[in-house]
């Protein structure tokens, strides 16, 4: 697969990844390399890395715990100061090697520590290498609420080596291919039509499906770096998802969701709310609907749960002037931005999805 350059970062692919790597590094004056991993690719990647690393600096690996819980400023307090205790420097290099937390966590550290030191993300996620490996976006959560600090600046590599899907269990990669349904709602049906059975995807078709979706993802970054417009298209279901997931992962009797889990929640919701407000085919609602329920579990969310879900949506980024602002669809792709949805709405598509 051809390396994509997007905005001031270079995006390699499989064997591409470690020659492109070692090159960086030979020709980089680095003093250090810090390696950021969590329990699960400290043990399954962290090793296969290692082996194609070719460098005689030193190498520091940093381990923190995974899962969403745990994007947070506290982690990143103490990914600072053990980067301090172990003499990191502005020369040093960082490479965050996991899932989207890593790689946004590890992303914020770096930006912020001595005011910035370079890094590159290895995503290991088929939703981290689709959606986080794109775009420049760091940050951590703020208590439950997703994402509400960080900064946008890239990294100067992403290494996507799809070998490392191996290691992941099958909710993880559901998780992941959310995100290339969404794109291919919001982008068109040449795309959106190559999911209509998964069954009959080959590991190769795979590969060229991530391709694909990180050359979506690229072409609207280049367009719109800071979410002015364009770039708004890529949070279609996440409104209603991101409520969703940060309301179950704040409740203690709800089992967490995976991101991608709740963004498919979200994306029959924007669906339903699409057809009523703006013409989007109810068929194709019903259809949506259909082929999402047929991958994933339906999560089930209670009359009670509406309000708490509904208040959450005011901590959406998206938001601006009091407004809660949609993500919608007029068709597939032909996605609408910027819409104003009343709270009965907003019901009646929890409705519709529990139906």
């Amino acid at each position: 697969m051809d390396s994509i350059k997007a905005n001031n970062s270079i995006i390699h692919f499989n064997n591409n990844c470690y020659t492109s790597l070692n090159q960086h590094i030979d020709k980089n004056n680095f003093s250090k390399i810090f390696i950021l991993v969590d329990e699960n690719t400290h043990q399954y990647c962290l090793p296969i890395f290692l082996e194609k690393l070719e460098t005689e600096l030193t190498i520091e690996i940093i381990e923190i715990e995974s899962g969403e819980i745990n994007k947070t400023i506290d982690t990143c307090v103490g990914v600072w100061n053990t980067l301090s205790e172990l003499d990191a420097d502005r020369k040093s290099l960082m490479i965050n090697i996991g899932g989207g937390v890593i790689t946004d966590l590890g992303g914020f550290v770096a930006c912020t520590f001595k005011r910035g030191i370079t890094f590159i993300n290895v995503p290991t996620t088929l939703l981290s290498m689709v959606d986080a490996s794109v775009g420049g976006k760091t940050g951590v959560d703020l208590g439950h609420l997703k994402n509400q600090i960080g900064v946008i600046s890239n990294p100067d590599l992403v290494l996507i080596d799809t070998h490392f899907l191996d290691t992941l269990p099958q909710n993880q990669m559901k998780s992941g291919l959310a995100e290339m349904l969404k794109h291919g709602l919001i982008t068109g049906e040449n795309y959106w039509n190559k999911f209509q059975d998964l069954s009959k995807l080959s590991l190769d078709d795979l590969d060229e499906l991530i391709h694909e979706s990180v050359v979506i993802k690229k072409n609207v970054v280049e367009e719109d770096p800071f979410e002015n417009g364009l770039r708004k298209t890529l949070n279609y279901g996440h409104t209603l998802g991101h409520a969703v997931e940060s309301y179950f992962l704040s409740h203690p009797n709800k089992k967490t969701l995976l991101h991608g889990e709740a963004i498919v929640v979200g994306m029959i919701l924007a669906s339903y709310i699409s057809s009523e407000l703006v013409g989007f085919p109810k068929k194709t609602t019903d259809e949506i609907k259909q082929l999402f329920l047929s991958y994933y579990n339906k999560v089930t969310i209670e009359e009670s749960d509406y309000p708490a879900i509904i208040e959450l949506l005011k901590y959406d980024k998206k938001n601006n002037h009091g407004n809660i602002n949609f993500v919608l669809l007029e068709d597939i792709g032909k996605p609408k931005i910027d819409c104003l949805v009343d709270n009965k709405l907003i019901i009646a598509s929890f409705k519709y999805y529990a139906s």
